[in-house]
């Protein structure tokens, strides 16, 4: 169900009962305790309280350590705040107004990055290497990118020919990466995204390598 279906909901819900001094919640993760205003006007206090997890069909993650972004009315954060101190989950504020970016900060961190996991597949056929086989193969790399992560920071866990600048072996993934054009769209945007803000080498050099290399020049 979207999260555009909150506010319907709550109107639904509105004649149910007497909501004078009832709490209402709702977890959405981009819209805020606004949605529940038609409850608000009929007495309850209302608050939003999104947990930064992911939740798949198979999957039953702990929510032990997890932080849980909470706003509205002080008593339905009050009530949050204990259901979440219930879960062992970590609470904290956040402002209305920083919902939806905050929403936008978790969808880069798990289903943007499973599209990257995805694209990943993709080339990886361009290697010979079957779908199946190469997930297997990613998740030595893939566990120790993220041990070095939090070890280390975005920075120190900065790896490959972008941090050296090696243009001769950019300019090879580029040129390979035509056969898998979406792929090569996803290369350059997140090489770009790494000469912004990341550490690197010949910013300028590499930043016009790309620019070439997607129109198919092959030149810097």
């Amino acid at each position: 169900m979207p999260d555009g279906a909150i506010a319907s909901a709550a109107q639904s819900l509105a004649t149910a009962t007497d909501w004078k001094g009832k709490v209402a919640l709702h977890s959405s993760g981009a819209l805020t305790s606004d949605e529940l205003s038609v409850l608000r006007h009929k007495g309850a206090a209302v608050a939003s309280g999104h947990p930064m997890m992911t939740f798949v069909r198979g999957s039953k993650p702990a929510l032990a350590g997890v932080p849980f972004a909470i706003e509205g009315d002080r008593k339905a954060v009050h009530a949050a705040r204990a259901i979440v101190k219930n879960l062992r989950g970590e609470s904290y504020s956040i402002r209305a107004e920083d919902k939806a970016a905050y929403h936008a900060w978790g969808t880069f961190a798990s289903p943007l990055f499973m599209a990257l996991l995805a694209t990943s597949e993709q080339v990886a056929l361009c290697a010979g290497v079957k779908r199946s086989a190469a997930m297997q193969r990613m998740l030595p790399i893939l566990k120790q990118t993220l041990a070095n992560y939090e070890a280390l920071g975005a920075t120190g866990a900065f790896s490959g020919p972008i941090v050296r600048a090696d243009a001769g072996t950019v300019m090879q993934h580029l040129i390979v990466l035509r056969g898998v054009p979406l792929a090569q769209q996803v290369y350059v945007a997140l090489a770009r995204a790494a000469l912004a803000y990341l550490p690197t080498k010949n910013r300028k050099m590499l930043e016009k390598l790309l620019e070439s290399g997607q129109r198919g020049s092959g030149r810097v």
